[in-house]
This record gives C-alpha cells, structure tokens and sequence, in this order.
C-alpha cells in the first residue's frame, strides 16, 4: 500500500521522565495545566498525566518500583529497558517517546518489523485509573514499539486501546486554556536524514522542508525535526550533550489567550520568555524540555 493512501496515525501522547511525581505535579499545576491522580503502571513505573480536550496527552512517568521496574528489564520490555537508559544518557526529566494512536497493534507491530524499525515484542497490559465519581474502572493497552539504531534517546510505539479510558471532563479543563499539543520539535545536526523515519511511523505524507529542517505536518499535532543552532537561535534551547542521532527538545501548545498565560506565570514566580507571539519556558525539574505557549 502506497504511504499516501494509509491511514495516518495522530499523535496520542508524549511520555516524560521525571525525577519524581510529586515534583511533576508542582510545576505542571504552576504552570496552569490539570493534573490527573498518580496511577501505577504493572511493570514498576507510574504516572500522571495531563489529558487535553483533543485526546492526546502527556505522560509524566515515574519509577514507583525498583525491584519490579528491574524484573521486566531483565525481561527485556521495552518500555522500561528504554527508560532506564533514557535516564543514563539523557537525564532523570526529558522526553523519550512519541506514541501514535493505533486501532491495531498487531499490524503495526507486523509493519514495523517488515519495515526493520521493531523494536521488541507486541506488548499488552492493563491498568486501573480514578472515575470522575472517585470510584475504579481498568484501562487496557496494546503496544507495538519502534526505533532507529541511530538515535538511541528517543522511540516510538503505537497505542491501541483495548479497554477505553476516558478522563474526567475535569481534568482536560486547564487554567492556561490548552486544549491540545501544537507540535513537538526534535533536535538533530541533519534533520533531513529522519524524515523518512518519521513519515514512517505517522503515515503523514504531507512535509514542510525549510532551511533549518523539516516538518511532517500530522493529523493534529506536527513533529518538526530542526537543527540544535535553530533552536537555540528561534527558541534559546541550548544543544544536548549526547551528541548525534534525534532529541525531543520542546512541546508547543496552543491557547486562546496568552496574556492569561503570561498572569499564571508572573503569579508563580515561572522564568520564562516572551518573543514574537509566544512564551517559551525552560525545562527544570518536573518539566524536562521546552514549553512553547502560542496564541491560536
């Protein structure tokens, strides 16, 4: 099947490594976005997440476990292994996933193997979470993973939902007014040798190539790949110290009104910077990579 006539893969949520959960909930609640309860996955990590209006999300993640976290290292899962090693090269806040809706894992795993990007077994688990009403309900997931040998701090895997989850209508109502994410921008010195890779993965054959690199415009959210001097000329994002190969280096998300933004970020003492339209926040503990606010 021709890239063009596949159906495109939407952006369905980011994961994040945090130092630690409670940290993550602080500095996510200053800077104006609901945060959902803790929820402990069964393979030794946990999160909490933010839900938008859109349905994508991002996925603070926490080790809550060490000894089960190792076991299904050993196991060779991996979203843990992946991780782990994320927190070695790259630190203990960043961001180490782009996850793609699926509604089916199975042939993504099936295409991704085909294709030499696999990266190990199908996967599937299930987790409790909190209804609005308080009480209980279990949430089940599929996963099909996926990398490049030349990028070793960022993967990718696509999520089917088995048994839907559905957030309180609550928790995707946010101070700052975001409704969803904009864009992810990733570092790499020559973006264009990913492009593939990323059309790959979301099915979007629609691409924006610019002197300073490239976007893949998705259903939603678009991932842009740009060079480390760009962003740190466009957006003061300082170069990474793990050298070659792709970064997730800042999420952009838009909302209705930037001045409300700028007040919830005065109010909370947050440094950020003000250019051109946008507010750009720097990463700090809880919070691994650059938050971009743009007026929609």
């Amino acid at each position: 099947m021709s890239l063009s006539h596949r159906a495109q893969r939407p952006l369905d949520h980011l994961v994040m490594p945090v130092v630690d959960l409670a940290t993550s909930r602080l500095r996510l609640s200053a800077l104006g976005f609901s945060v959902a309860p803790d929820a402990r996955h069964p393979f030794g990590t946990e999160n909490a997440c933010v839900y938008f209006a859109d349905g994508t999300y991002l996925e603070p993640l926490g080790i809550a476990d060490l000894q089960i976290y190792g076991n299904h290292i050993r196991d060779g899962l991996q979203f843990v292994a992946r991780d782990k090693a994320f927190r070695f090269r790259v630190g203990e806040d960043g961001l180490s996933a782009i996850v793609f809706k699926s509604e089916d894992a199975v042939a993504d795993h099936e295409a991704f193997a085909t294709e030499g990007i696999a990266a190990g077994d199908l996967f599937r688990f299930s987790r409790t979470f909190q209804r609005e009403d308080g009480s209980e309900a279990e949430a089940g997931f599929r996963l099909a993973f996926a990398a490049d040998l030349r990028a070793p701090d960022l993967f990718f895997f696509t999520c089917e939902r088995l048994l839907p989850l559905s957030p309180p209508e609550a928790l995707m109502a946010h101070q700052n007014g975001v409704t969803g994410i904009a864009e992810v921008l990733i570092g790499e010195d020559y973006p264009m040798e990913f492009e593939p890779l990323l059309q790959q993965l979301s099915h979007c054959h629609e691409t924006d190539i610019h002197p300073h690199g490239v976007t893949v415009e998705g259903a939603g959210a678009d991932l842009s790949i740009f060079t480390h001097d760009h962003l740190r000329a466009r957006f003061g994002i300082d170069p990474p110290a793990t050298g070659r190969g792709l970064v997730g280096r800042a999420i952009a998300f838009e909302a209705a009104d930037i001045g409300n933004i700028a007040d919830i970020l005065a109010k909370n003492a947050i440094q950020h910077e003000t250019a051109d339209g946008m507010i750009c926040i720097p990463p700090a503990p809880g919070q691994g990579v650059t938050f971009i606010f743009k007026e929609a």
